[in-house]
């Protein structure tokens, strides 16, 4: 049974129990049966008058001193009977009715205006909601992809669901479908800055990286908007690849201003901007590496580290987090450095509904050539879900972190159990 009908279900019969035992002893009370004192009283007056009427007879007393003990007799009678009577074990059936009416109709109202005072009803319409439309598997999303697909095909005329199909298809990690769909979107559809940048993150995962068409999207993003953060965040990276520090710390001061200076982001950026600056002066860098929200990376350049770099292991993800997952949400996987900056050397990115997943990390997958695993001495391994789908970290992310190790570790295991705040 669903939780939310269970609980009122208990709810009712904790009520109903409470009402009967308070109330059924009102119903059964009855006024009490026990002899009255007015009727002890008399008995004993008559018998005191035979007993004096026989001394009389028998000429023990005299008539007056008779009349005279009957008078006291009587005055004693009076005063017993003139003083209240003892407390009824029980009032009479009308109050008693009148009482159990009160408690039925009482006790249930006054439970549920404190429960909807203090209690948490919303959690109840949140449980049901929840077992109402239970998150979808993996399969449910790609048959439903693949439904749109085909109706595409049949009218590919819609710009808006070319879009659709654009942006499920990169969720899922089908970026070569992915970058169809926008191009299509893009042909049919008026220009949008946005798009363009989605196509962009998209065909830099395919290629591995943003020279070519993909920063020539990016550019297109920006003459319609300069302050669109996406299509920012990939121009700083597409400048980082090209060693164009100067470059890349202007976009990123443009994209920077888009946030609060004490946020999350704000930090990262101001990380980025610092080490970018140090390359430019020649100061070595043990983490360079690209701001979160750009997807596209860097092909690296092989060198004899880096195989032996390379870290493996799974990723799992806490059940008591299960309701909260999609299958269709961004999961990341990347290893940053232990002690610098928080930013990627090697990223993964793929869906939830992969999950449990077994990942590599290497060289390959760097997001510029001189920030690359084999290049650090000591990393962490962070698995994110997003249901953004940006690489910035948010409020309600999902998240599990590794312990500290050094690249080329093998058979690491993450569990993804706690929320950002």
């Amino acid at each position: 049974m669903p939780s939310a009908p269970l609980f009122w279900l208990v709810a009712l019969l904790l009520a109903a129990g409470s009402v009967t035992a308070l109330v059924w002893p009102l119903l059964r009370a009855r006024p009490s049966s026990a002899p009255s004192i007015d009727g002890g009283a008399t008995d004993i007056y008559r018998d005191q008058k035979r007993q004096l009427d026989d001394e009389l007879a028998a000429g023990a007393i005299t008539r007056a001193e008779r009349d005279a003990q009957l008078d006291e007799l009587a005055t004693r009678l009076g005063a017993e009977l003139a003083s209240p009577a003892a407390p009824a074990s029980a009032g009479s059936p009308r109050t008693s009715y009148i009482a159990a009416l009160i408690l039925v109709a009482a006790i249930p109202a006054t439970a549920l205006v404190l429960y909807a005072t203090y209690g948490s009803p919303g959690a109840l319409r949140e449980s049901a909601q929840a077992n109402a439309h239970p998150p979808m598997t993996q399969e449910q999303v790609v048959a439903m992809v693949d439904k749109l697909a085909a109706r595409m095909k049949e009218h590919p005329e819609d710009p808006t669901g070319w879009k659709l199909l654009a942006r499920a298809n990169a969720a899922l990690g089908r970026f070569p479908e992915a970058t169809a769909a926008f191009k299509e979107a893009a042909a049919r559809g008026s220009p949008d800055a946005g798009l363009y940048a989605d196509w962009a993150d998209a065909l830099a995962m395919q290629n591995r990286s943003l020279q070519g068409e993909p920063s020539q999207l990016v550019a297109k993003a920006l003459a319609l908007d300069p302050q669109q953060p996406k299509a920012l965040s990939l121009a700083a990276t597409a400048a980082l690849e090209r060693k164009d520090y100067a470059a890349a710390i202007d976009e990123w001061r443009k994209l920077k201003v888009q946030f609060p200076p004490a946020s999350e982001e704000a930090k990262q950026i101001d990380a980025m901007i610092a080490e970018a600056d140090a390359a430019q002066r020649g100061v070595p860098m043990p983490a360079l590496s690209p701001p979160a929200t750009a997807q596209g990376g860097a092909p690296s350049t092989s060198t004899p580290n880096a195989e032996s770099s390379a870290i493996t292991g799974r990723v799992t993800l806490d059940p008591k987090l299960r309701d909260r997952v999609a299958a269709g949400d961004a999961l990341f996987i990347f290893a940053r450095a232990a002690n610098g900056p928080r930013m990627p050397l090697a990223v993964e990115r793929t869906t939830a509904g992969t999950l449990p997943r077994d990942f590599r990390l290497d060289d390959s997958m760097a997001m510029a050539p001189n920030a690359r695993l084999s290049t650090a001495s000591a990393v962490v391994v962070e698995a994110r879900i997003s249901k953004t789908g940006s690489a910035m970290p948010s409020a309600g992310d999902l998240q599990g972190t590794s312990a500290v190790v050094k690249p080329g570790t093998h058979d690491l295991s993450i569990a993804i159990d706690s929320v950002v705040p």
